[in-house]
């Protein structure tokens, strides 16, 4: 086995900037999809594209396991010298991306239906999303194989191609929003085909940018593959992410739809400020993946010592990014907020919840933080575990302070749910470290 390199901050920087960059772009995209939309001035199709988008995404990011569990495991493989074991992890992450597709394709009709029976919005903006997510759905074989692809690439510390992917699928995601609503003028149709196109040429993209690993055997060596050890941690510490990833987009689903009890503008003034909680997500995300690689590396090299290295290098970098965020919410929050939409009636209900989305990066570091040490770790059981704690605990905020203060305890709410994840996960992190040093 190879010496390990070691951990600097040159390294976590070259590392998380790529990731940074690439996941900067989705919100970016959240943004110009509620911003086109919003330019026909009304808040039915800004609330439509928000149930629309959410819900499908809801249903992907079940699946978003791939990623995590891919780049864990992959790192870990990398970091003990076997190269066919990242072959085939490559593999097995595709066959299940591209089969969860297909079946959601085939279960469509029932899919989009409880979308919207969950979601008790008003007749205009059922109808409009009913019409987004029948579009949008035929790619989610492209969407959930994306994951596969990145958390490879991810694991291997390959995160400029990550970055080209993400730039590629959500800049053409962009032009075509602009042609197709703008020029085109169809509206929410036009939002949905333009992310459908971008979808399957960025999986498509991500195929070709691992043809190094495609053009060897070893990723068709199927007994290695289907290696019934292998899999059964594939299957363990992805099932584990699953339910995490449940319980996770319930707190979020509930949020939308609880907010849609509201009226249409409360419903669309959320949509809008949702889309600074995934800024800050997916900036936040840059060096949380980066620690899912230079954890899972050093758990592969089976060093404590680097994993603490590791756990406190990429967290130093994470604080910056919340601070930062922080402060362009407080000065620039307003004017983002029109950006995003001409509707007086959602500028004026977003600019009164504005104050949580400031607070948001703050409360949150901690969780965004060690859900990448932890997924690094391959601790899927113990994210399990304290994410269902967390999610009680925002049940219960919920059931006590929406009937109090209305949209305000449900903001509250979400708020606490961060706080939550982050003392619970910070709380196992001391077992961490003993099983690397086992």
């Amino acid at each position: 086995m190879s010496t390990p390199l070691p951990l600097t901050h040159k390294r976590v920087l070259t590392v998380a900037l790529p990731v940074v960059l690439s996941n900067a772009t989705v919100p970016i995209l959240g943004a110009v999809d509620t911003g086109v939309v919003g330019q026909m001035g009304l808040a039915a199709p800004i609330g439509a594209v928000g149930i629309g988008a959410i819900a499908l995404t809801a249903i992907y990011w079940i699946f978003g396991f791939l990623r995590m569990g891919t780049a864990g495991l992959t790192a870990q493989a990398s970091g003990a010298g076997r190269s066919g074991e990242v072959s085939a992890l490559l593999s097995r992450g595709m066959i299940i991306g591209l089969g969860a597709g297909l079946v959601i394709m085939a279960l469509q009709v029932p899919l989009v239906w409880l979308a919207l029976q969950t979601a008790p919005a008003s007749s205009e903006v059922e109808s409009l999303a009913q019409t987004y997510m029948s579009i949008r759905i035929y790619g989610a074989p492209a969407a959930i194989g994306i994951y596969a692809v990145t958390g490879w690439l991810i694991g291997l510390e390959r995160t400029r191609a990550v970055l080209l992917i993400q730039l590629w699928m959500n800049g053409l995601n962009i032009v075509l929003d602009l042609w197709f609503v703008l020029g085109l003028g169809w509206g929410v149709e036009g939002v949905a085909i333009a992310t459908l196109i971008a979808e399957w040429s960025g999986l498509a993209l991500g195929l070709w940018l691992c043809r190094d690993a495609l053009n060897t055997p070893a990723w068709k060596d199927w007994p290695r593959v289907f290696e019934r050890a292998q899999m059964i941690l594939f299957a363990r510490v992805n099932r584990d992410i699953l339910l995490r990833s449940v319980m996770l987009q319930g707190i979020f689903l509930s949020f939308v739809f609880l907010g849609a009890r509201f009226s249409d503008v409360t419903l669309a003034a959320n949509h809008v400020l949702l889309q600074f909680l995934e800024i800050t997500a997916y900036s936040m995300d840059g060096f949380a993946i980066a620690a899912e690689t230079l954890v899972g590396q050093s758990m592969g090299a089976r060093s404590a010592a680097r994993v603490r290295r590791a756990a406190l290098m990429t967290s130093f970098w994470g604080l910056i990014t919340v601070l930062f965020t922080a402060g362009i919410f407080a000065l620039f929050g307003p004017a983002i907020i029109d950006l995003m939409t001409t509707a007086p009636d959602v500028r004026a209900e977003a600019r009164v919840y504005l104050p949580y989305m400031i607070a948001a990066p703050l409360v949150g570091c901690a969780a965004w933080m060690l859900d990448g040490i932890f997924i690094g770790a391959t601790r899927s059981a113990d994210m399990r575990n304290m994410m269902f704690v967390s999610a009680l605990i925002y049940i219960a905020a919920v059931v006590v302070l929406m009937p109090l203060i209305g949209n305000h305890g449900l903001w509250v709410a979400l708020l606490i749910s961060f706080i939550a994840r982050g003392i619970t996960l910070g709380w196992k992190y001391p077992a961490l470290e003993r099983a690397a040093a086992a």
